[in-house]
């Protein structure tokens, strides 16, 4: 998607190419939603993970934790 914002026409062919027909009163809403997501995955993509272990390192429930006061 280019840095233009989504219509709500443009939004309505997306989701009727992906099988998804939308009501007309709908495409409106549907847009500012794929929009404002956009812009969250926009700020998500700039942050830097390079120091981050990739999640198939995390183990979950490895640490054991002693009771005892």
């Amino acid at each position: 998607m280019s840095a233009a914002e989504l219509t709500p026409q443009e939004a309505a062919r997306w989701a009727a190419r992906a099988g998804l027909p939308l009501p007309a009163d709908r495409h409106a809403a549907v847009a500012a939603t794929a929009e404002h997501l956009h812009c969250v995955v926009a700020v998500l993509r700039e942050l830097d993970f390079a120091d981050t272990p990739p999640a198939v390192v995390y183990r979950a429930g490895g640490e054991r934790s002693d009771a005892a006061v």
